[in-house]
């Protein structure tokens, strides 16, 4: 079976409306280094939410992005330090979306006064490992076609009789 190996990615960007793709594109890629192609749909379509909403209601358009891998669970993670940017009132649309595609989501306050949404996707075992096991490979005795014609005591001479280890001691 896989062992999954915790993974972490930061990354600070500027929003715009021509940076939202481009954030999306890098997303993917590391998703898809860290063996998780099933999130990648997922996680760039709420981080495109979240960008675009960003974008159009923060003064303040410094973001930072991180994502989490732990072996179950993708936690992806947005913090801006926009003291106007409400997500109660201007990212309640976005949130909806969000929390409708997610496994688990929230929003809260870090030590310095930013605000931090992040989402979680779960990854399905059955999506990543095969829960059904190879069947094992034929042995060269099974794989052989046709069966010995003489047995291995017959081919080999008998030892002459003076010739025994009882008799030189």
């Amino acid at each position: 079976m896989k062992t999954a190996v915790p993974c972490y990615y930061h990354l600070d960007v500027e929003v715009s409306p021509e940076r939202v793709g481009q954030v999306s594109r890098i997303l993917a890629a590391h998703l898809r280094h860290w063996d998780l192609d099933n999130l990648v749909a997922p996680v760039c379509r709420g981080a495109e939410l979240l960008l675009r909403a960003i974008d159009q209601h923060a003064r303040d358009k410094h973001t930072s992005i991180e994502m989490w891998w732990n072996g179950q669970h993708l936690i992806t993670a947005f913090g801006d330090e926009d003291p106007e940017l409400r997500p109660d009132q201007d990212l309640r649309a976005c949130l909806a979306d969000i929390a409708a595609m997610s496994d688990g989501w929230g929003c809260c306050a870090a030590e310095t006064g930013a605000k931090i949404i992040w989402f979680s996707q779960r990854a399905r075992a059955g999506e990543r490992v095969p829960l059904v096991p190879l069947p094992p490979e034929p042995f060269l005795s099974t794989g052989l076609k046709e069966p010995r014609r003489h047995q291995v005591a017959v081919l080999a001479a008998p030892a002459p009789a003076g010739d025994s280890l009882e008799g030189s001691r």
